[in-house]
């Protein structure tokens, strides 16, 4: 089960207008379920160097099915997961990137973004989720 593109612009959109209601400019990624890029937005005046970690974030979120804030709890030193950020050609380990589920609860992608405080991030990538 894929997120459709139809789906993937709703949570983009509607991680644009959370982006824009707290004044952010984000870039929001979403990607399907084998990791591939489904969705993107650079707001105006968001940083160009977000734009690759925002896209990593879904990436990783996707890869492991879980949130990225979860992934760096455990990859901290001396955690169960040290160092994984230096897998699959580079990994995001800090908040902003949350898997995707269906009706049913099955992953079908993950939504990545960036552009502020990981908080923000968090914030901006759980609007877009909320909107399927």
């Amino acid at each position: 089960m894929n997120v459709s593109l139809e789906q993937a612009q709703k949570a983009v959109a509607a991680a644009q207008k959370k982006a824009a209601e707290l004044e952010l400019k984000m870039n929001i990624a979403v990607v399907d379920a084998g990791a591939n890029l489904m969705a993107f937005a650079r707001m105006d005046g968001a940083w160009l160097g977000s734009t690759d970690i925002a896209i990593k974030k879904a990436k990783t979120a996707r890869f492991f099915d879980m949130p990225t804030g979860d992934i760096g709890s455990l990859s901290q030193p001396g955690g169960s997961l040290y160092n994984i950020e230096h897998s699959n050609g580079g990994l995001i380990t800090f908040p902003g990137g949350i898997p995707l589920k269906n009706s049913k609860g099955e992953i079908i992608g993950a939504i990545g973004v960036s552009g502020s405080t990981v908080e923000n991030d968090h914030t901006v990538a759980e609007a877009g989720t909320k909107a399927l």
